[in-house]
């Protein structure tokens, strides 16, 4: 069964149920099923692999003995032991003294999850699909989870909160290449949404590795956070699926809660890599964690405040997907971009067309690339072309990897020498930034000059233009009602 198919399968009988309203809900129901079943495959590895494992679970309570058995129980009992026994002992595992890492795991992604099923019968349908055709201990259908999660991504879309937390594949993968984290960095991703950034930076350093050392080296080095119950839990599952074994460095919380001046030395990481969230408002209260030079509501603005403050002096480096807005905006945003350009070396702003997040927002956005330590003396910009015969890109035409090849021959090695100025990449010093107040959104000049008018002068045409028409409907009016009159 295709994973189209399986998916559908499982919605179709979901949309049976009364308890289950809407394609978030259902999407939630999935995702938690799913979970169970990949950390009882993972359970069965792990009893093998890792000597003397115990788990975190009582026996009963593993997918094997409740759900793995076609004939198992169903209906009315099948609810009362969800609800009444298995979610409660689940959701305690996040607070129980003496729980194991792998326990903790568990009790963080069950935190918020809820089951929605009210039929038992229906419910035990889902289970025997989702049993009968996926076993992730095979590498095979392993891979099909990268499939999975495309689906439950565009299901997301379509119930309307899916851009809160994709990013395209090759946006994520041009990223990770860009920067080119090593084994032993500490890399986060303070908004990890799905974990694509994470696991692509997972499989990154998984071509380094050559030892047992390496792998748990990657486990304790990956940290990412989200604050949203189904990303998240989409997250860790993620993680285990790219042999993160015990992703207890992926947290459940909002970043933002926490206050700046908490963030020591010690917090302090190699490398940032995150689309943070943009054009949303954080809650009351939130902007009071920052020091009041950054103190806005404005979600994007208090990420950057909080990325450029968690990268290690003299080595941070970081790859932050920002929209138009925070390259032109004023007041806090210019505070951080002056400290941007003081502090850091903002060395280069790849400019992403139109359409790039299509469906999920037409927002233009940007990648910033900067390191700590140096300040800036210019901003090289690469505008990133569309392929020849695309206006636009599209889920059936989206934006492929293969286009980056154009800005890694331009990038010019790691010391980033010798880049030249194309039809695709200008520099402006950081002199001229200053002169501009800090406005950052620079124009290709290479491009053929469009030339503004002035906005006061196009209303009036506008109107001018709006009168004429009238005039000449009216016109047209009174002759076609001379001629009616006339036959």
């Amino acid at each position: 069964m295709s994973i189209t198919t399986l998916i559908k399968t499982i919605q179709d009988i979901m949309r049976k149920d009364v308890g289950v309203d809407g394609d978030a809900q259902r999407i939630s129901q999935i995702v938690w099923l799913l979970f169970l079943k990949i950390f009882d495959d993972k359970e069965q590895e792990w009893e093998i692999t890792v000597p003397g494992y115990k788990s975190p679970l009582q026996s009963r309570f593993r997918w094997s003995n409740w759900a793995k058995d076609a004939e198992g129980i169903t209906g009315e009992e099948l609810i009362e032991f969800v609800n009444n026994e298995l979610f409660p002992v689940l959701k305690n595992l996040a607070t129980t003294a003496g729980t194991s890492p792998r326990g903790l795991v568990v009790g963080s992604v069950f935190e918020d999850a809820y089951n929605y099923m009210k039929s038992g019968t229906l419910l035990r349908q889902v289970i025997n699909t989702i049993e009968s055709d996926v076993d992730f201990n095979a590498s095979s259908d392993r891979h099909l989870f990268n499939d999975i999660y495309e689906k439950i991504l565009a299901d997301l879309q379509s119930a309307g909160n899916a851009g809160e937390y994709y990013t395209p594949r090759a946006v994520t993968q041009f990223m990770v290449d860009i920067l080119n984290p090593q084994l032993g960095q500490t890399v986060l991703d303070p908004a990890c949404g799905t974990g694509g950034f994470l696991t692509c930076v997972i499989e990154h350093l998984k071509k380094q590795e050559t030892t047992a050392a390496d792998k748990k080296s990657i486990q304790e080095t990956i940290y990412g956070v989200e604050k949203k119950p189904l990303p998240f839990m989409l997250s860790v599952t993620n993680m285990m699926l790219h042999d993160v074994d015990v992703p207890t460095n992926i947290r459940h919380d909002n970043t933002l809660s926490h206050p700046l001046k908490d963030y020591g030395p010690k917090n302090r990481v190699d490398m940032v890599i995150t689309n943070p969230p943009f054009g949303g408002m954080e809650e009351d209260g939130i902007e009071k964690n920052f020091p009041k030079k950054y103190q806005t509501r404005e979600t994007a603005d208090l990420f950057m405040a909080l990325i450029m403050h968690r990268l290690k002096h003299d080595t941070g480096k970081a790859a932050v997907v920002l929209p138009d807005g925070f390259l032109f905006g004023e007041g806090v945003k210019t505070t951080i971009k002056t400290e941007l350009l003081q502090e850091f070396n903002l060395h280069t702003i790849i400019r992403l067309p139109k359409g790039v997040f299509s469906p999920y927002t037409s927002i233009a956005t940007n990648i910033l690339f900067f390191e700590k330590g140096d300040p800036t003396k210019d901003i090289w910009f690469f505008e990133h072309p569309y392929p020849k015969g695309y206006k636009s890109y599209s889920r059936s035409k989206p934006l492929t990897i293969k286009e980056f090849d154009l800005e890694k021959e331009w990038w010019g090695g790691k010391n980033r020498k010798d880049r030249t100025a194309t039809e695709h990449a200008w520099k402006i010093s950081a002199k001229e930034i200053v002169n501009r107040n800090f406005n950052i959104d620079c124009k290709n000049p290479y491009e053929d000059e469009v030339i503004l008018r002035d906005p006061e002068e196009l209303m009036l045409e506008y109107k001018e233009t709006v009168r004429q028409l009238e005039k000449a409907q009216n016109a047209l009016k009174v002759e076609l009602m001379q001629s009616l009159g006339g036959e």
